[in-house]
């Protein structure tokens, strides 16, 4: 004889799995309006850094600049540092910034250039400053951030500017004044240092023809039991999932501007894939 009682148990798991399906982004959205995460600033010009692209080599000038209003980091030690940079995924710890639109200047010899400005902690950057280690830390977060929203491949030759702390003139910025959720690191009982994977994952407009209407992720998590393990944002062009425990974290940036309240996500168990559809509201 069958159980009834089991029947109606699975029955209710299954009707909650579905229903945490359909409100895993909707709840972020909700979180979102009801405490708004950005606002208008002006930052203060910090440092210049003077790299190329690796394309067409044209001269390309980060304006690395600060503010009190951007989230600091988590704390970071120098022994921290050291390993994580001679990890092999060092993209594990986040530095919130806001990366700002690319503009054409003029460099000292009147040529064309182009120039990025990036917003980081007020604290932070002074930290930086003080130390050679974290210093290069920064370039080089900066310059991969650039290089993900933007499709970009920076040269890792760079030179900071002695003279000049700003290419071109200051504008307003507007920047998220909550970071995101950051990946704790989990440590064993041998106390090493479990890391988080990068997934397999495919990005898709839809229709394949015609006017764009959606961009759709498909994101193989291999090893994910239920969507319950699942942590996913999904921000104007900015795409960030982690898988708990430490399984699997993912931040990617797209060229498009994304409707984020009417974005949905399903979570096949059987497959494994996470599958996220964002409604495209414009080219970014």
């Amino acid at each position: 004889m069958t159980d009834s009682s089991l029947l109606s148990s699975e029955l209710e798991l299954q009707q909650q799995e579905e229903l945490y399906q359909q409100l895993l982004l909707q709840t972020m959205g909700k979180l979102q309006a009801e405490a708004p995460e950005s606002k208008v600033i002006r930052p203060q010009p910090g440092m210049c850094v003077k790299t190329f692209s690796e394309a067409d080599k044209e001269k390309v000038f980060i304006n690395i600049c600060h503010s009190s209003s951007v989230p600091p980091p988590p704390e970071l030690s120098r022994e921290e540092l050291t390993a994580l940079l001679q990890s092999e995924d060092p993209s594990g710890y986040r530095v919130p910034m806001s990366l700002g639109e690319p503009h054409p200047e003029v460099d000292n010899n009147s040529q064309a250039c182009t120039a990025y400005d990036v917003v980081v902690n007020q604290d932070f950057f002074h930290k930086c400053q003080k130390d050679p280690l974290f210093l290069q830390f920064l370039i080089l977060v900066s310059a991969e951030g650039l290089e993900n929203k933007y499709s970009l491949e920076l040269s890792r030759d760079w030179k900071v500017l002695k003279n000049r702390k700003f290419l071109g003139s200051v504008s307003e910025q507007n920047i998220r004044t909550k970071s995101r959720p950051v990946i704790q690191e989990l440590q064993t009982q041998n106390n090493s240092t479990c890391t988080a994977k990068r997934p397999d994952f495919t990005l898709f407009v839809e229709p394949r023809g015609g006017q764009m209407e959606y961009l759709t992720a498909e994101i193989k998590l291999p090893g994910v039991a239920s969507s319950h393990a699942l942590v996913l944002d999904v921000g104007e062009d900015q795409l960030v999932l982690s898988a708990r425990p430490m399984l699997y974290h993912l931040d990617i940036f797209h060229p498009f501007l994304i409707d984020q309240e009417q974005s949905e996500a399903q979570f096949n168990k059987h497959t494994q894939i996470l599958t996220v559809t964002m409604p495209v509201l414009s080219s970014a």
